[in-house]
């Protein structure tokens, strides 16, 4: 399938390659120059700009928030302006319920078609292709970029027609997994406290009761104090957060660990957190407890 891939950063490289790897033809895009040397070495060509990307007959984006899918999308001469009749906008990334109906709008109106497929995964499971999809949008166009989810992850979803679901699915999932950093780091806080191993203690928790992923890759960040490199840079997390508060706020929906969760975030910043991973707000209970370096690694490491 001949394809536009545009944003490079750490997820949407690592899935570009595996497009290129299922033999699509991959036009790379970045709106930062530089980033696509690796992809160019494994058979992708570099689209000189936005309508380059766009000639195919799907365009993919995996941008970092609104502000970059607004103006790549909507902006003068962005994906509006240069997509065919027919052809698909995947929207991958994580952005708000608002924009998504806009895009959706806006696309419907020029004649071409729109899919939001968000993701779950870091980038070593980007890089595997073992993401998690949820998409929504027209069953037929869905159905269109079967081979694309295919390539890149191990299991999708549908969640229905319209584009927003899918946001707004991936927004909540998001709210979930920092709830879960949040209550780890406060449980390790108070048996570190205690005196309790802490690496022991997740050990326990991760191999019996807790075996899901948000729980064996953020409780040993977590009992480490390893926060560095970011796999999901806090400001990100941030972002979503703020994004399931908007929608919440619009449909009426009181959500006070959200909100509390949002304060975390604002200050793990004012601490100087803004290039940790997201799972440092689970290390502000440690902090919270007086605990001493002997028995939890300091909040600001980049230990690896």
């Amino acid at each position: 399938m001949k394809i536009g891939f545009i944003g490079l950063g750490h997820m949407g490289s690592a899935m570009a390659a595996n497009l290129i790897k299922a033999r699509h033809d991959v036009r790379v895009f970045n709106r930062t120059p530089g980033k696509s040397g690796g992809l160019i070495e494994l058979g992708a060509r570099e689209a000189a700009n936005l309508a380059e990307a766009c000639d195919g007959e799907v365009v993919i984006t995996m941008l970092a928030n609104d502000d970059a899918a607004s103006e790549v999308t909507l902006g003068e001469g962005g994906i509006i302006a240069h997509l065919r009749k027919g052809a698909i906008h995947l929207s991958m990334s994580t952005i708000s319920v608002a924009l998504s109906k806009r895009l959706a709008q806006a696309h419907a109106r020029a004649g071409q078609r729109y899919v939001a497929a968000p993701v779950f995964g870091r980038p070593d499971m980007a890089a595997a292709a073992k993401l998690f999809i949820v998409a929504a949008g027209d069953p037929a166009a869905v159905d269109v970029c079967k081979p694309l989810f295919d390539a890149l992850g191990q299991k999708t979803s549908p969640i229905g027609t319209e584009p927003s679901a899918a946001n707004l699915v991936k927004l909540t999932a998001n709210f979930l997994q920092a709830s879960v950093i949040e209550a780890l780091g406060e449980a390790i806080a108070l048996v570190g406290k205690a005196g309790i191993d802490r690496i022991a203690y997740v050990n326990l928790l991760t191999s019996t009761i807790f075996t899901s992923p948000a729980y064996t890759i953020f409780g040993p960040l977590i009992a480490t104090g390893t926060f560095g490199p970011a796999a999901f840079a806090a400001p990100l997390g941030f972002k979503d957060i703020r994004l399931a508060l908007a929608e919440a706020e619009t449909l009426r929906v009181p959500m006070p660990l959200a909100s509390l969760l949002h304060d975390r975030f604002l200050r793990l910043f004012a601490q100087g957190g803004e290039s940790l991973d997201w799972s440092a707000i689970g290390g502000l209970a440690t902090q919270d407890a007086g605990a001493h370096q002997a028995t939890a690694a300091p909040l600001m490491s980049t230990a690896v």
